[in-house]
């Protein structure tokens, strides 16, 4: 960098210098543009007085001169310091050929294995389609107006009236947008996303030309080969107002909101048909692709360079990853080692908090897109790329920071803090090895063992009802009485025809003249009467009789004498007197640590209801393919995952249905709660294993 004689390195020409931002001290900054690699440098006040009595050419002169014209005070290593950043940063021009050894030596340094380069362009690349800022510069006079203050007032306006009309039809856009879960709908959201992806690109680079920037280029990259625009607006690091920064990096978003508020408009005023159904599609998309991706700040979109904007903090990403990374390693070792960057203690603790939940974030959806690429490819390709996805997302990192701990493990093993980790980490291992876990536990509900329904068997008039809720009843009792007028008027007409062929045979055995016919009235007579038989027996249906010994319950409620009632309507339940039963759906990873008459315990969640101790019944043999208990889904506020299919509840996971025989006498009602059941003893390494091996068994003969 410097010469023996301590000469400073010379600037390339074709950098420039831009007035900055205001830093958080107050104290001015710059901005240093690369034009070639299109890159920027923000520099301080201090940086900035140095650089510009470069022309000194030796750091005691440049220090004495800053020293002596302002009210700074810099030292030679402060000029050097600024030197080395240039030199890193190739800002310099080589002056001979130790300078052109060190370019060589760093790009040899640079260049990647085939297998690197092939990795880290299939996690994400870039592809230009346009270089726009020529046409954006001839069209922006015709947008220009949409950023007008009368224009976002009454966007505004079309907002507030929108939501008002969208929440008083709540119930209608709910329906519809679940309407829209279909292939065809799945093709509209994937028209209507490219549109409005398009609008917000150029919204991005029409407010950076507003800003008087350069847009060089617009195209499509690739995040682990799933497609998205981007808009190069690095320009936008020169503007030295937040203001402006900060406009164009929410441009996107707002003219995202901007579609929603008047497609949300338009569709509570649009009648029924395609364009309400359109208007909906781009209202939902823009709602959800604005407030739920765009303005997350733990990824690189919008919300991370608003955020950055915001805080005056470039770079924050980094930053705050450095700042995370330090604080780790003073809590775990003890290093007392300074903070990468002088900053309040608030600051310091918002950035390490930040980068803690930025790699909680990144974590589960790192993990999530690993095991979509695992599906979404045949299964050899889906595995490299699963591990791939693993290692360059999640064990890479680990395995950087465990390498900086091997360069200072002198320092860390003459410490105590390390005794004090390491003991930790003994005791999490070794609660993790010992099987402590001596029980499964899985939701459960508990009902009595036998239980009857009772229903109408046709459309009848209630008569009375005999019983009362929770009285013993018995086997053959009448429970309620039902008339039905139609048949009683087929049971007149049906007696009156007996009793006129009844008198028609009587004179047909006395008179010789009609005795030829004795035969075929008597026939009708027989017909007449077991059709009178059938209707007794329709009209005894009507009685609703006990089927066994128990308890009536759930009478169905408001019911009075001249009521007429449906056979669909469950008028009540009979309950035998018998121990009852709670049925349990344990999952696939816990099955194999329960057998036959296990202990259970069966809580339930009422807190007025008395936990029941019980035994293993009957565990079946295969997983439930659907739902019966349908108050266990967690579509109906249950604790087991599944979806509706039709009128079926299809669980999500593999589970299997346990019975369990409980003590006591059978509930008044059902009662969903939680079984706990004894199991063969195991630890967390060894539930981790089981479920691994599951896995790996059922996906290897998948």
């Amino acid at each position: 960098m410097t010469t023996e004689m301590g000469i400073l390195p010379t600037l390339r020409t074709e950098l420039s210098l831009h007035p900055g931002p205001a830093g958080a001290d107050g104290s001015p900054s710059w901005t240093i543009r690369d034009p070639v690699r299109n890159r920027f440098f923000r520099i301080s006040w201090p940086a900035f007085e140095i650089l510009s009595r470069w022309w000194a050419e030796t750091p005691a002169k440049i220090a004495e001169a800053v020293s002596a014209e302002t009210t700074l005070h810099p030292t030679d290593d402060d000029v050097k310091g600024v030197a080395e950043f240039l030199v890193a940063n190739q800002l310099t021009r080589p002056a001979g050929p130790q300078d052109t050894q060190r370019l060589v030596s760093r790009a040899e340094a640079e260049k990647q294995s085939w297998f690197h380069w092939l990795m880290h362009h299939y996690l994400f690349f870039r592809i230009p389609l346009v270089r726009p800022d020529h046409w954006l510069d001839r069209t922006l006079p015709l947008v220009r107006w949409l950023g007008s203050h009368g224009f976002q007032v009454t966007t505004m306006m079309a907002l507030t009236i929108g939501l008002i009309l969208a929440g008083r039809q709540w119930d209608l856009f709910v329906a519809t947008l679940v309407d829209t879960f279909s292939l065809s709908g799945l093709v509209s959201y994937g028209i209507a996303l490219t549109v409005v992806k398009v609008i917000h690109e150029l919204a991005h680079a029409y407010t950076a030309k507003n800003h008087g920037c350069r847009v060089p280029s617009m195209g499509v990259a690739f995040l682990v080969l799933w497609p998205m625009l981007y808009t190069d607006v690095n320009d936008t690091w020169m503007l030295p107002e937040r203001k402006k920064r900060l406009q164009v990096g929410s441009a996107g978003i707002l003219a995202e909101l901007i579609i929603a508020a008047w497609a949300t408009l338009a569709w509570a005023f649009l009648p029924e048909g395609p364009w309400k159904q359109a208007t909906f599609v781009l209202a939902a998309l823009t709602w959800i692709s604005s407030l739920a991706i765009n303005l997350s700040p733990f990824m690189r979109f919008d919300g991370y360079f608003i955020a950055m904007d915001a805080m005056e903090m470039p770079n924050l990403h980094p930053r705050s990853f450095a700042m995370a990374r330090w604080w780790l390693r003073n809590v775990l070792f003890g290093l007392g080692t300074p903070p990468p960057e002088p900053l309040p203690a608030g600051r310091r603790r918002a950035l390490i908090a930040f980068a803690v939940a930025v790699w909680i974030y990144r974590l589960v959806l790192f993990l999530g897109i690993a095991v979509m690429v695992y599906h979404f490819f045949i299964k050899a390709v889906g595995i490299m790329l699963f591990v791939v996805e693993i290692w360059w997302f999640v064990a890479r990192p680990i395995w950087a920071e465990v390498r900086e701990w091997e360069k200072v493990k002198t320092t860390i093993m003459a410490g105590t803090r390390i005794r004090w980790t390491l003991g930790t980490l003994g005791a999490l291992i070794l609660l993790a090895l010992i099987p402590w876990q001596g029980s499964v536990s899985a939701p459960a509900v508990m009902k009595g063992s036998r239980s009857a329904a009772l229903h109408l068997p046709f459309p009848a008039r209630l008569e009375a009802i005999h019983v009362s809720h929770g009285q013993a009843v018995k086997p053959g009792d009448v429970l309620m009485s039902f008339t039905a007028p139609d048949i009683a008027l087929r049971k007149a007409v049906a007696q009156a025809r007996i009793d006129g062929k009844t008198a028609e045979f009587e004179a047909a055995t006395l008179d010789p003249l009609l005795r030829d016919r004795a035969g075929i009235v008597q026939e009708d007579l027989r017909k007449a009467q077991a059709e009178l038989a059938v209707l007794e027996a329709e009209a005894n249906r009507l009685a609703i009789l006990a089927p066994m010994e128990g308890r009536i319950l759930d009478i169905l409620p408001d019911m009075q004498p001249g009521d007429w009632l449906s056979p669909r309507q469950k008028l009540g339940l009979v309950l035998e007197n018998s121990a009852p039963i709670a049925v349990a759906y344990v999952a696939e990873d816990d099955l194999a640590r329960i057998q036959g008459g296990a202990g259970a315990t069966f809580s339930p969640h009422a807190m007025e209801s008395a936990s029941r101790p019980g035994r293993v019944q009957r565990i079946d043999p295969s997983p439930a393919k659907t739902l019966p208990d349908g108050a266990l889904a967690s579509v109906h506020g249950g604790d087991i995952p599944a979806r509706v299919s039709g009128q079926t509840v299809i669980p999500d996971g593999a589970i299997t249905r346990v019975t369990i025989a409980l003590e006591g006498p059978p509930p008044a009602h059902e009662e969903i709660g939680t079984i706990s059941i004894e199991a063969e003893n195991s630890s967390l390494i060894g539930r981790l294993a089981r479920s691994v091996m599951v896995v790996l068994i059922r996906e290897w003969g998948a």
